[in-house]
């Protein structure tokens, strides 16, 4: 079964699924409207959709008429709190809200995948599994699915995403680790106030604050090997009451991204000693909060790797497939890869001459909208080809 004929054939429907869930963008645990409509555009299809109980998403089998494995396909659904700068005519309708990572795209392609697939349902030689998932932004919604049971019957899963650093319309299946773990901490410095100008009878949060971030960096360039990828930022940083006042108490907040088992368990430790011992140096308190919430990205199995990049190949030559360095943005498609073998693969977005030059999380960020008939059929290559090869 070649998908590239029936991918040409659903564009238009692609293309304007895309544009529908692009206007109507929804955050992180807020995708009320954006399942509602999901899950009639699988009803259309002649799909019978399921709904998560304890969080926003679905999801829907296709059934082949032979017996076998069950792949599962995933796309996630959320956006992001981002003023959209397109201009588009079918730009975002929630003020303050955008699809600017994508998640538009990937509920496009993978409804399009569902239409091929339910097309050629009595060749499929067991079940396609179509996830659609909510919450990636904020890093629980694939826990939340898991702990539903979603991976119960699934016997191996594929995921996609759409890319603003790959040149359209490439699409990249590397081997190894793609993207890193990205952790959230929150830091709270807290000395005493005084007025402006008697600093002496104070205890500057600020000044401790400025020197702990400072330290932060330090430990990144000075104790970390450099050999071995790692990413401290502080993105937010709050504090002090009035302009002549002594600042006591400033918070700030980042993130921390590294492909490392070992600094994974590091990281927090050695932070923890320089906020509190670099706020103590001033004579304030330092205190840190710190979770980890998305694991390494690792396209650790080989088979599946090689079945996803044949696909595309198959479809559209040698050429169709591209190459990325490991990205330090996390992914927590990662936890489905904890559970069952899975490949992960980027699809290119960038196209100079469309445009489309924004990587993603920018306001202006779009896709090559003739890409994405690509996305669907290596969705759908990728599922038949599985099954098929362990029926």
């Amino acid at each position: 079964m070649n998908f590239k004929e029936l991918a040409d054939r659903t564009e238009s429907y692609i293309i304007d699924r895309r544009r529908y869930y692009h206007a109507h963008p929804e955050l992180s645990n807020e995708e009320k409207e954006t399942t509602n409509a999901i899950v009639k555009d699988l009803e259309e299809i002649g799909l019978e959709p399921v709904r998560f109980k304890n969080s926003f998403g679905c999801y829907a089998y296709v059934r082949g008429s032979k017996p076998g494995k069950t792949v599962a396909l995933r796309a996630d659904i959320d956006a992001l709190p981002i003023v959209e700068e397109t201009g588009f005519e079918f730009a975002s309708q929630n003020h303050g809200c955008m699809h600017a990572c994508g998640h538009d795209s990937h509920i496009a392609t993978l409804l399009g995948a569902a239409k091929m697939l339910y097309e050629v349902r009595d060749q499929l030689c067991g079940s396609v599994k179509l996830l659609f998932q909510p919450a990636e932004e904020s890093g629980d919604g694939a826990k939340s699915v898991i702990a539903e049971g979603f991976l119960d019957d699934v016997d191996a899963i594929y995921g996609c995403h759409t890319w603003g650093k790959l040149d359209s319309p490439k699409i990249a299946i590397d081997s190894g680790a793609i993207m890193a773990s990205a952790a959230q901490f929150k830091a709270t410095i807290e000395g005493v106030s005084a007025h402006g100008s008697a600093p002496h009878l104070g205890i500057d949060a600020a000044v401790a604050a400025s020197s702990v971030i400072m330290a932060l960096q330090s430990y990144v360039s000075r104790n970390n090997d450099p050999l071995n990828p790692l990413v401290v930022t502080v993105g937010t940083v709050h504090g002090g009451s009035r302009w002549n006042v002594i600042c006591n108490k400033i918070e700030f907040e980042g993130t921390v991204r590294t492909f490392s088992e070992k600094l994974i368990e590091e990281v927090p430790v050695v932070m923890r000693r320089i906020i509190e011992n670099g706020a103590a140096a001033f004579g304030a308190t330092g205190k840190l909060d710190f979770r980890w919430f998305v694991v390494p990205t690792v396209n650790s199995h080989e088979d599946l790797n090689e079945l996803a990049r044949n696909a595309a190949i198959k479809m559209y030559g040698e050429d169709a497939v591209g190459h990325l360095p490991p990205d330090m943005g996390g992914e927590d498609f990662s936890f489905y890869m904890q559970k069952v073998p899975g490949v992960f693969a980027f699809l290119g977005s960038r196209n100079v001459e469309t445009g489309n030059t924004y990587t993603n999380h920018q306001e202006q960020y779009s896709c090559d909208e003739s890409d994405l008939k690509r996305g669907s059929a290596v969705y759908a290559q990728f599922a038949f080809d599985y099954l098929e090869a362990n029926a």
